[in-house]
């Protein structure tokens, strides 16, 4: 599949919203409980929540589809909000996710790149994020891509506590 990517603004909200509860949906079903996938990309990836995350000054990139323009992955970074001293220049990778028919080609390396990029162009030296300590596949991805564990913390997915690794890497 051929993709393009671009910087997001609040008319893509919606597509955000839409690629954001897919992947979730996606990386998550048979893993997390569905009632608290459910109530978790209803409260965290609404349209509301998209227009509020880019009117706050948080950076989305949108990937779409080539042919047709769909929305199949997305970054989003915004302030730290993460248990682990925060050093000046530091910035969150809250959101980067691609759709399954995408993965291994090269989408996601390019939505990283391109979240390094917007991240250096703002003045930021660390990139931060979070990701669910079971997720093996993941962390791997973040490891390849030049990330060490910076701390854990404790992360609500709808009524259910996980356990999830802090990574950090130096931009």
């Amino acid at each position: 599949m051929e993709w393009r990517l671009h910087r997001a603004g609040p008319a893509d909200a919606a597509a955000l919203s839409l690629v954001a509860g897919a992947t979730f949906l996606e990386a998550f079903a048979g893993i997390l409980d569905g009632p608290d996938i459910v109530a978790h990309v209803t409260r965290n990836s609404s349209v509301a929540a998209f227009e509020a995350y880019l009117a706050d000054g948080a950076i989305a990139t949108l990937a779409e589809a080539e042919v047709g323009g769909a929305p199949i992955g997305y970054t989003l970074l915004t302030a730290p909000d993460l248990p682990v001293a925060m050093e000046p220049g530091d910035i969150e990778l809250k959101r980067i996710y691609a759709l399954f028919p995408t993965h291994g080609t090269g989408l996601g390396p390019a939505l990283m790149v391109r979240a390094i990029d917007d991240a250096r162009a703002c003045g930021h030296h660390r990139l931060l994020l979070g990701v669910y300590g079971r997720n093996k596949r993941a962390q791997r991805f973040y490891e390849k891509q030049g990330f060490a564990v910076a701390g854990t913390r404790r992360f609500r997915v709808g009524a259910t506590w996980h356990d999830d690794l802090i990574y950090a890497r130096a931009i």
